[in-house]
């Protein structure tokens, strides 16, 4: 019989994701992330890799880190003019890269750190975020040759086509320091590997890191596309960021409501729930928003702004495990991951699917 090696069979729940977080608030190099992803090399397939960090531009920690993709120098003078009419643009630079054989055919990749101009919100009537979220998508629905990839305030988004390891040290991730960290190397298994398909997925200071494929993606889609979200990166994955965006930042669930509707309790465990509170909570939840229970297998790590949540799919169809060790947190897709971040690391265990674990950092600490 012709055995095969680990390596040389796809793996078809491939895909890999890790985290951690300082609920102190205490900054770490980008280099343990990196690191973490590099006994779970084989999740990926080297179509996709990246990473978000949190508190990595305190120096500008109040202004809104546009990061962006270009195909071309005319493209980024035209979208500089359009985002000039809309915004005070306070710095702005290309983001500092090194050349790898591992990484090519990379586009033009520039930041821009911007303040919504006082006038165009009053013509508007919009909040800030709300402006920034509608410029996000007009840039990246109707701007041909031009990707925002991150948006929100004192972290950013960096991702490409490669093995994660080697996305990381294209950006030079050890020369940031963030409290909060998350990284994916993708096995795209139904989509294309392009720069914008890589995860992590990202709106406002909302990022996602996704193990698994949506099953409802249409179904999502559509929902969520009448709210004025545009589904553009031929990926299922962006859809997950835009939810938590509506259900959280639009309509104030908490992230455990949140939780409760993309990966919601069957209809007989909610009817089983002795606590009655709890259980019209359900109820109500999965009445509101049937459009966006998310189905298929799916492991995913939430960043933002002061905090992680990890949820898996209700039936826990892919992997994730936590560990701790003093005021950090690790997750994972595989303990190696958290081992190489932490080889001390306690109290390792599997979250129960359906279940969220949500890590705050501790008040004051951010910034």
């Amino acid at each position: 019989m012709d055995m095969k090696m680990e390596g040389q069979v796809r793996i078809p729940s491939g895909c890999a994701i890790a985290a951690v977080i300082s609920k102190e608030g205490y900054l770490m190099s980008g280099e343990m992330i990196c690191n973490a992803m590099k006994p779970m090399h084989d999740r990926s397939n080297g179509l996709g890799g990246g990473f978000a960090g949190y508190g990595i531009y305190p120096q500008y920690q109040d202004f809104y880190a546009l990061h962006m993709f270009f195909n071309e120098r005319a493209t980024r003078k035209n979208c500089e003019s359009f985002l000039k009419e809309r915004f005070e643009i306070v710095h702005s630079e290309i983001i500092p890269t090194r050349k790898i054989p591992a990484i090519t055919d990379e586009p033009i990749i520039w930041r821009y750190f911007v303040s919504p101009l006082k006038s165009v919100l009053a013509s508007m009537q919009l909040d800030e975020k709300e402006f920034v979220a509608r410029t996000v998508m007009q840039i990246n629905t109707e701007m041909k040759g031009a990707y925002v990839f991150s948006s929100g305030k004192n972290m950013g988004a960096f991702k490409a086509v490669g093995f994660p390891e080697d996305v990381g040290m294209f950006y030079r991730l050890e020369e940031y320091q963030g409290y909060s960290w998350t990284a994916h190397g993708r096995y795209p298994t139904n989509t294309p590997g392009w720069w914008g398909g890589a995860h992590p997925f990202t709106l406002l200071d909302w990022s996602i890191v996704h193990n698994g494929e949506i099953s409802s993606y249409d179904a999502n889609r559509r929902f969520i596309e009448m709210f004025g979200y545009k589904c553009t990166l031929k990926t299922d994955t962006e859809v997950i960021t835009y939810i938590m965006d509506y259900l959280i930042r639009r309509q104030g669930l908490t992230l455990g409501e949140a939780a409760s509707v993309i990966a919601a309790p069957f209809w007989s465990t909610i009817e089983r729930k002795k606590d009655v509170e709890d259980k019209n909570k359900h109820i109500y939840l999965r009445t509101l928003f049937p459009s966006l229970l998310i189905t298929g297998p799916f492991s995913i790590v939430l960043g933002f702004n002061g905090g992680l949540m990890a949820l898996n799919d209700r039936l826990k169809l892919r992997s994730m495990v936590v560990g701790e060790k003093g005021d950090k947190v690790y997750i994972a897709s595989e303990e190696a991951a958290i081992r190489t971040m932490e080889p001390e690391a306690e109290n390792i265990w599997a979250p129960a699917g359906g279940e969220p674990v949500i890590v705050k950092v501790k008040d004051g600490v951010t910034g």
